[in-house]
């Protein structure tokens, strides 16, 4: 807890304080807002074109990555992205569960906490997974009730690294009216400027919806379900990595994931910021920054807003 709170409090104050900045000041329609945007947009291909050099290294799990991107826009509802990872999961587990990509010889670890204690938090993992959305459905969906299930379920989702929980959030706080596509792409493009995990983005969500209710609501709902899968998990972790069929799965899970991010790509991201020639010149300037020079996150956020400045 610690650990968590050093690391994620300095995001989670920031993004708070630039959410109510964007609440209290008519900036949505600046040229830097603009510009955030479009880093959105070179980040996210950065991370596809890095998760897919170590996720799809091969014809079979590429063209996994590419059936779920189709299927992703095609097929843009709340359970297509669950559905699709239970299917990856089982291609997965048929073509890789004898394969060397899913899994190899790791020495033992020791986990200061007890089978039990892991059946436990697996379990009330579960219990909130699946009884949220019941108790959601009796109550209504609105308020820090409704906030919290939406950002525990898209917690609950991600797989393959923290880009991906991009488009889960956007289809639970933009078709809900919660807020703009707009505004969503700037908290995320915001989001990479501050230290510590993309996760703390729910701060900025909840900040917009709720307040600083929202905020803390948010940010502790989408971090919950991490918390109980690695407790829950570790007691039973050296017998798991070395289970290929459970490594099976997971290759097959990590393909998907790629290509969900590579939709994410498209839309909301591409579709919503770069709108001129002008915008994809400056994505492709950032995207060089990122990839072959090397540069920091926070200095192409704020190349990225200058340019966008510039633009307007």
């Amino acid at each position: 807890m610690a650990a968590w709170i050093g690391f994620t409090m300095p995001s989670v104050i920031l993004l708070i304080l630039f959410a109510l900045l964007m609440q209290g000041f008519d900036i949505g329609n600046s040229g830097w807002i603009h510009g955030l945007k479009i880093v959105a947009v070179s980040i996210v291909a950065q991370a596809v074109l890095s998760m897919g050099l170590k996720l799809t290294p091969d014809r079979s799990r590429a063209t996994l990555a590419i059936l779920a991107a189709a299927i992703t826009l095609l097929w843009q509802t709340a359970a297509s992205q669950i559905v699709l990872l239970l299917a990856a999961g089982g291609i997965g587990l048929f073509l890789y569960k004898h394969s060397e990509v899913a899994g190899s010889s790791h020495s033992a670890l020791t986990m200061p906490i007890s089978k039990r204690s892991g059946m436990i938090c697996l379990g009330l993992f579960l219990a909130l997974l699946i009884g949220l959305p019941i108790v959601r459905q009796v109550v209504g969906g609105e308020g820090l009730f409704g906030l919290f299930e939406s950002f525990y379920r898209s917690g609950s989702l991600v797989f393959g690294g923290g880009h991906v929980v991009l488009p889960l959030l956007e289809k639970e706080v933009v078709p809900t009216g919660w807020m703009s596509k707009a505004d969503f792409l700037t908290g995320y493009g915001a989001a990479q400027a501050v230290p510590g995990p993309l996760f703390t983005l729910a701060a900025y969500l909840g900040a917009m919806i709720s307040g600083v209710k929202g905020a803390l609501v948010g940010t502790a709902a989408i971090f919950l379900p991490a918390f109980l899968l690695m407790a829950g998990a570790l007691p039973f972790w050296n017998t798991l990595r070395q289970n290929k069929k459970v490594q099976g799965a997971l290759v097959g899970v990590n393909a998907a994931v790629v290509g969900i991010l590579l939709a994410a790509l498209y839309n909301p991201l591409w579709i919503t910021a770069v709108q001129q020639p002008e915008d994809f010149v400056l994505a492709i300037l950032l995207f060089g920054m990122l990839v072959y020079w090397k540069l920091p996150p926070w200095l192409v956020v704020l190349a990225g807003a200058v340019g966008g400045m510039l633009l307007v």
